[in-house]
């Protein structure tokens, strides 16, 4: 059964036994998987496999073609949480900002949600033992994970949360929702028992 985080020397320490542990890990490696940016296949060209390795846009790279349109409308809704537009009400510029940023920002998000994978591999029985860099990143990752079930649940403002409750009570045992509420509940604990200890520092 799980524990909440605490402080054990220079190590935050939780137990997740066997089950809660593969939960953790499968959600974290789903939302990796979503949120990785594709790898980008080299062009010969130095410069512009150089610009690609950075993570910034190819001179290649087009940001008004006649696709974008139909791309950013078949968008999956829980992308828009978790790489939200600069600016909502250009749309231009939001796109502009998006095709200079949105790469990189996949990458560190990808590389906060590997983080977070890796510590949870290296088992001590049921202890989950974590540096603070390792806890920042779990803290973050976590967040993403719960961005991507929160849209899944269709919680989006506080009125949501009430409107999810009616739901669950009128579900039937097999509705996945109630699968997903139940895991959106426990990474929300966990993450609120690391972010705890951590402001105690």
């Amino acid at each position: 059964m799980a524990t909440a985080f605490k402080r054990k020397g220079d190590r935050f320490v939780a137990r997740l036994d066997d089950v809660e542990r593969q939960v953790v890990v499968a959600l974290l490696k789903q939302t990796h998987e979503f949120l990785a940016p594709a790898p980008r296949e080299p062009t010969g060209d130095p410069f512009e496999d150089l610009v690609a390795r950075l993570g910034m846009p190819r001179l290649t790279d087009s940001a008004g073609d006649a696709g974008d349109d139909v791309a950013q409308a078949t968008r999956d809704p829980a992308l828009e949480r978790l790489l939200p537009a600069a600016h909502r009400d250009d749309p231009a510029m939001a796109a502009e900002f998006r095709r200079l940023t949105e790469h990189g920002l996949r990458e560190r998000k990808a590389a906060n949600l590997a983080s977070a994978i890796s510590a949870l591999q290296v088992t001590d029985g049921d202890k989950v033992r974590l540096d603070q860099a390792q806890a920042q990143a779990m803290v973050v990752a976590l967040t993403d994970v719960r961005l991507v079930l929160g849209e899944r649940l269709e919680l989006r403002t506080d009125d949501d949360a009430d409107a999810l409750q009616d739901r669950l009570e009128a579900a039937s045992e097999d509705d996945p929702q109630l699968l997903l509420a139940a895991y959106y509940d426990f990474m929300t604990w966990l993450q609120e028992s690391l972010i705890q200890v951590l402001m105690d520092l």
